[in-house]
């Protein structure tokens, strides 16, 4: 019996880590995020000129928020938000994030993603109809 206890604690510390990962290789573009942050404030309007779909988790609006913060910072190494991944990668806070779009960088970035999830579709779609 202990040794169920113990794996579904396992699976509560796992838990967080995965949906975080999934979260991220499902969008583009992810903000985890606080809704009375102001830099995270910043970096959502950001995206939202550049005009461009970003999934947001507002950490603070979750019953788990502080478990995910928590994985958070273990895979990324700071506790603090806006935790911001672009396809698939960790690029930062908002400092991070504004300085990359200064630099001409971040966009590319977000459409290098858009291509790769166009590609993956278009190969579905290109082996459903093989076997149709």
């Amino acid at each position: 019996m202990e040794s169920n206890t113990s794996s579904s604690l396992e699976n509560l510390a796992t838990a967080p880590v995965n949906q975080i990962q999934e979260t991220i290789s499902d969008n583009c573009v992810v903000i985890f995020s606080k809704t009375s942050c102001s830099y995270c404030t910043m970096a959502k309007k950001l995206f939202h000129d550049m005009n461009v779909n970003y999934k947001v988790v507002e950490l603070d609006l979750l019953e788990y928020g502080n478990q995910f913060q928590d994985a958070l910072y273990k895979m990324t190494g700071e506790r603090t938000v806006p935790r911001i991944f672009v396809n698939g990668t960790f690029i930062g806070g908002a400092t991070d994030t504004h300085r990359l779009h200064k630099e001409g960088k971040l966009l590319p970035l977000v459409h290098q993603c858009y291509l790769k999830k166009k590609q993956q579709q278009d190969g579905h779609l290109q082996q459903r109809s093989h076997y149709q």
